[in-house]
């Protein structure tokens, strides 16, 4: 049977993406694991996440699985979800730590300053609720999703990419802030698809389909 691997490092909502993941892709096993030899084994693997770099990047490598998911991220189709995209970055901000370096760029803190809308109101931080996700370029995991599509974010943190070739979607919230990143067989992505209604389980649907 086909396999997906849901990365279990003590951080994410864990339970909410396998259950969407069984619900759009019913013909595959769904498995959350702590273990580098099953998620050397899957099909596919996703990363989600929730909370702060400092205990993620910990937590992988406690359980020994940094080095699993750097492999991962080079060999099968790989999605991650919040902190499971800012971890694919050189170095965070928050907590100033290192992340895996899959990717060159940073993970930056939104900026108080900038924080307000086009009518010069404040915006709270976390940026926490629904927002616009426009796309930069065509994608198979946006097929069917309109650009402009609604989901949902709850973060304070955001990448920031060295190569604009990497952003594959952006978001307004006080600045544009890039909000999904792809190369190759890598899709990431600041928001939670879990939590993001019917273009959450599309996109999750694409991820599943795709043929990178």
């Amino acid at each position: 049977m086909k396999t997906v691997a849901i990365v279990d490092y003590g951080m994410g909502n864990l339970r909410s993406v396998a259950k969407a993941i069984e619900h759009v892709a019913p013909d595959y096993q769904v498995l959350v694991t702590a273990d580098p030899a099953v998620l050397a084994a899957a099909g596919r693997v996703i990363v989600p996440g929730q909370g702060a770099m400092p205990d993620c990047m910990r937590e992988l490598k406690a359980r020994g699985l940094a080095d699993a998911v750097v492999t991962a991220a080079a060999t099968k189709p790989f999605l991650g979800i919040c902190i499971g995209l800012q971890m694919l970055f050189e170095h965070s901000d928050e907590g100033d730590v290192a992340g895996l370096g899959i990717f060159p760029g940073q993970v930056r803190r939104f900026p108080g300053e900038a924080m307000h809308d086009a009518a010069g109101v404040p915006l709270k931080v976390p940026h926490m609720g629904w927002n616009e996700v426009w796309q930069a370029a065509a994608h198979p995991l946006w097929n069917g999703i309109a650009d402009g599509e609604r989901f949902y974010f709850v973060h304070s943190y955001y990448v920031e990419p060295a190569t604009p070739d990497l952003i594959a979607g952006s978001t307004l919230y006080g600045p544009s802030f890039t909000s999904a990143v792809a190369r190759a067989n890598i899709f990431a992505v600041q928001f939670h698809p879990e939590k993001s209604a019917a273009s959450g389980l599309r996109l999750l649907d694409n991820f599943m389909h795709w043929q990178p």
